[in-house]
């Protein structure tokens, strides 16, 4: 789905040339702040799971660095984290960086991403990986709880 107004507006990228958001169900919201269900999907996700993540991210030109030193979440830096909202970002050596927002609401989850596409090269590289995107995403979130909508 596209996400809610409101929601690109918290983006840093500036442009954005591909959005999505998926909802999901989840008990109790409220228990985890945005950053620690953030960290639930991304990094408690098995471990085959998260290196195929890091794989495909790399191969996207994607900046990921799981240092210890710096403030992330399976390798994308933090750039805003509050109890109900966080936002993650990547820079890209190929020129397409990319967010991930996660919105705590009343009885729901909101996951987004953004991506900006700096050049003719990486909007193909791109659009036959949206198919594959959109699938990771739905599996990640469908682990925290039930009934993901896109």
């Amino acid at each position: 789905m596209t996400p809610p107004p409101g929601t690109r507006s918290a983006s840093t990228l500036g442009r954005v040339d591909y959005e999505d958001a998926f909802v999901i169900d989840v008990c109790k919201p409220s228990a985890l702040s945005a950053e620690q269900w953030m960290r639930t999907i991304l990094e408690g996700a098995p471990a085959a799971v998260r290196l195929q993540l890091l794989s495909g991210w790399s191969a996207l030109g994607l900046r990921v660095s799981l240092s210890k030193a710096d403030r992330s979440v399976l390798g994308w830096q933090i750039r805003t984290a509050e109890p109900d909202f966080v936002l993650l970002g990547a820079e890209s050596r190929l020129g397409m960086p990319a967010e991930l927002l996660l919105r705590r609401e009343t009885d729901r989850l909101l996951f987004a991403t953004f991506v900006r596409h700096d050049n003719a090269l990486v909007r193909a590289l791109w659009a036959p990986v949206v198919p594959t995107h959109v699938r990771m995403v739905q599996e990640l979130l469908a682990r925290v709880g039930s009934d993901v909508r896109s």
